[in-house]
């Protein structure tokens, strides 16, 4: 009869090596795993904002109380209203740094540290840019136009919380992407990926490419509709 080998109770420390040695489920890194993860459960929470946003609007459609985002949006220039001006220079700009960020993820991969943090560099001012016009909308909405989260002189009241709401919550999340992109850029220059993989700014990339998409779904049904 064939003795069963002893059993030996695992270690703390056991049970973290363990762990750490499975780097990757499904032939996906863990990193890049567990950032599709984020941004699946960051989509529940915009679309529930976008969702609530379509009930309020729909609601207010009923007695037409909607202000027009066309004149609420536009800026006076040459005194003439030009409708949504601000936010196309906005939406240019955010979709262009995904365009910076492919090219920083290319560079990656082909381990040119210099390249790879310029266009990180480059994407984080491109956010920057964002941010700050955003801040500037706030605040010709609040201090010359009236608006705030629970009424505004246009219309309906459900207008400035939506618009607060969404806005607001994706501008967090640039915001924070500026933060991140700068923190890689650093990580890059310092040679942090260089004995391993750049899968870092890869994974870095996803989360800024899903703070562009989001905001185009926010310009498409906030702005245009």
């Amino acid at each position: 009869m064939e003795r069963q080998p002893k059993q030996t109770l695992k270690g703390p420390s056991q049970i973290v090596s363990d762990w750490a040695s499975d780097l990757s489920a499904f032939k996906v890194v863990w990193g890049k795993a567990m950032m599709w993860i984020f941004l699946l459960s960051d989509t529940f929470i915009f679309g529930s904002f976008i969702a609530s946003y379509a009930s309020a609007r729909l609601a207010a459609s009923a007695t037409n109380t909607w202000p027009d985002p066309a004149k609420v949006f536009a800026l006076e220039i040459g005194g003439q209203e030009v409708p949504l001006l601000l936010i196309a220079i906005m939406t240019v700009v955010l979709i262009s740094s995904s365009g910076t960020m492919a090219i920083g993820v290319y560079h990656a991969y082909g381990r040119n540290k210099r390249m790879t943090a310029l266009f990180l560099v480059i994407t984080a001012l491109l956010g920057l840019t964002f941010v700050s016009m955003q801040a500037f909308e706030w605040t010709h909405l609040i201090r010359d136009l009236g608006f705030r989260p629970w009424t505004n002189p246009m219309g309906a009241p459900q207008f400035g919380s939506s618009f607060f709401m969404l806005t607001g919550f994706h501008g967090m999340h640039v915001t924070i992407g500026v933060i991140y992109l700068t923190a890689v850029a650093v990580r890059v220059l310092k040679g942090a990926y260089d004995r391993g993989s750049y899968v870092g700014v890869e994974i870095c990339g996803l989360y800024w490419h899903f703070v562009d998409l989001v905001w185009v779904f926010i310009f498409a049904f906030f702005y245009l509709f």
